[in-house]
């Protein structure tokens, strides 16, 4: 991450105050709450994950073996009975 100048970012007043709590240091300011997001929401690999998920869970329902659809979904054996057996 580059940093940036507090004297080309901040309001005078804001850096002045600024200034008295932390002057000649490196701050990290977070960004709020309500900015952050979950993993994979942006990139949409969330949705595509549960979306892959409940493919799984609904082809075993419908009879697919748990080997069968690790060889169709590219997964380890371990890895769909986990999704198969997890409670969402």
């Amino acid at each position: 991450m580059k940093y940036q100048n507090a004297n080309t970012v901040l309001p005078k007043e804001l850096l002045e105050e600024v200034q008295k709590y932390a002057a000649g240091q490196l701050l990290y300011i977070p960004k709020p709450e309500y900015l952050h997001c979950k993993w994979g929401e942006d990139s949409g690999s969330r949705k595509y994950l549960l979306e892959r998920n409940q493919e799984i869970r609904r082809l075993f329902l419908l009879g697919s073996s748990i080997e069968l659809l690790a060889d169709r979904f590219c997964l380890s054996i371990d890895s769909i009975r986990k999704i198969i057996y997890s409670k969402k």
